[in-house]
């Protein structure tokens, strides 16, 4: 059973900065953070993760005047894989390359620096992008419903050059299973994590003690009076951008409907322009072409008059009326 995603919902919405640091960022937590990126990841070189340890979220340049990576979450594990877990609300001119950016602060972190005797050691371990994505990455992705993207660097032949960086998109809209159709661990994941603020219950599905835990972590009531503060004030900046980017959407939908209208009154205008040009050419035509026999005839009924022929037979000849000739 649902309730609307209002303030009122028992559970946090996972789509808020603040739940989301919450339950995923937090060492208290990091139970429900290992819990996620092992069913995720599933069977990898670095085999099940046992704990992790959480860094610095803030990466800065290499001096003041250059960008920083602030990251939802940022990570690594026992055996020195590094993971940037982030939230996304919305798509984002560049999406890709900004995730490449972010990506090298990480990168660049592992470089030993060297000295006068030694090189620069350049060897680096696992970073793993994971972006949890409140929108389609690519609309124009030809009917793709694979609601996970994992990227790696390969060669033109599709051979791996390296697995020391990796992105897992998830593209959450695209996850339309019910409780019902739930098969899978990382099926249940997915499901909380879209659906955990419309929920008013724990669902029977989710048998794992791991889900009992998250689900006495998001619960809004136990929060104290500053994690309530916090989480009502980051659930409106929320409300807020979603309802800017609503708006965003009607405006340049009715813009675009507008847009379109006035291309197509345009294109019509000029299709009708042309095709009453060409109309007002053909009866010009046809209008200069009868005035020319009705002419060619007049004069011949004139020279047929002046030869004393009867008028019944100019009549006959030329196609004038009686009138018309007794004119002439």
């Amino acid at each position: 059973m649902c309730i609307p995603g209002t303030a009122l919902s028992r559970y946090v919405n996972l789509y808020t900065d603040f739940a989301f640091k919450k339950v995923f960022g937090t060492e208290a937590n990091k139970d429900l953070l290992i819990s996620f990126l092992n069913q995720l990841m599933g069977l990898r070189n670095g085999g099940e993760i046992k704990d992790l340890t959480y860094l610095n979220p803030e990466q800065l340049g290499d001096n003041v005047n250059e960008r920083r990576a602030i990251y939802d979450v940022y990570c690594t594990t026992e055996s020195g894989e590094q993971f940037i877990v982030e939230m996304q609300k919305a798509k984002q001119d560049n999406f890709k390359d900004r995730a490449l950016y972010y990506s090298s602060f990480a990168l660049r972190e592992q470089g030993k620096k060297g000295t006068s005797t030694k090189p620069w050691d350049y060897s680096l371990m696992p970073v793993y992008v994971v972006g949890i994505l409140n929108f389609v990455m690519d609309d124009k992705d030809g009917g793709n419903e694979d609601v996970i993207t994992h990227v790696m660097l390969k060669d033109g032949n599709d051979k791996v050059f390296s697995k020391n960086l990796q992105f897992i998109f998830l593209e959450m809209p695209k996850f339309v299973k019910r409780e019902d159709e739930l098969e899978t661990f990382l099926d249940k994941w997915l499901y909380v994590i879209k659906n955990l603020n419309r929920l008013d219950d724990k669902p029977a599905a989710l048998t794992e003690a791991v889900f009992h835990r998250l689900f006495e972590v998001a619960e809004i009531s136990q929060f104290s009076k500053v994690d309530r503060a916090e989480y009502e004030e980051s659930l409106k900046v929320f409300w807020d951008f979603s309802n800017v980017l609503s708006t965003a959407e009607r405006k340049g939908h009715a813009e675009g409907v507008a847009e379109g209208r006035a291309a197509g009154l345009e294109e019509g205008r000029a299709a009708g322009l042309a095709e009453g040009r060409a109309a007002g050419l053909e009866e010009g035509r046809a209008a200069g072409v009868a005035e020319g026999e009705r002419q060619a005839n007049l004069c011949n009924a004139k020279k047929l008059k002046s030869m004393g022929v009867e008028v019944s037979t100019i009549t006959f000849v030329t196609g004038l009326t009686a009138d018309e000739i007794e004119k002439l």
